[in-house]
């Protein structure tokens, strides 16, 4: 009975503890390498120093705030870019993919739920 209890109290805690995250998957599908690769969100950002070609970099984060989506990376020529996506709002979860497939052009794909 005890193991019974202790289990539903935590499933319990759990069940109430989900705070909303966004995964984020940036795709580099540009036919070369990608450096100092750098995502800005409402308060915050992420990246990764190189991400090569056809390869997927996966971050998971929660916004606080509200605001524009950034994106900015250096291709394989050394040329730097500098992208702008849709707006993030706190509170919302979900998916956010982001493909990289040409200088200066990238596809942000999100399926995000509306802020509560």
């Amino acid at each position: 009975m005890r193991i019974l209890l202790a289990t539903t109290a935590a499933l319990l805690l759990l069940a109430g503890c989900s705070s909303p995250y966004v995964q984020t998957i940036v795709a580099n599908r540009t036919g070369g390498d990608i450096a100092d690769l750098q995502v800005d969100y409402p308060s915050a950002s992420f990246g990764t120093d190189k991400l090569p070609n056809d390869a997927d970099f996966k971050y998971r984060f929660k916004i606080q705030g509200s605001g524009p989506i950034k994106l900015s990376y250096t291709d394989a020529g050394h040329h730097d870019h500098a992208i702008s996506g849709p707006n993030l709002y706190e509170g919302q979860r979900g998916i956010l993919r982001i493909t990289i497939n040409l200088p200066d052009n990238a596809i942000f794909s999100p399926q995000l739920s509306p802020a509560h």
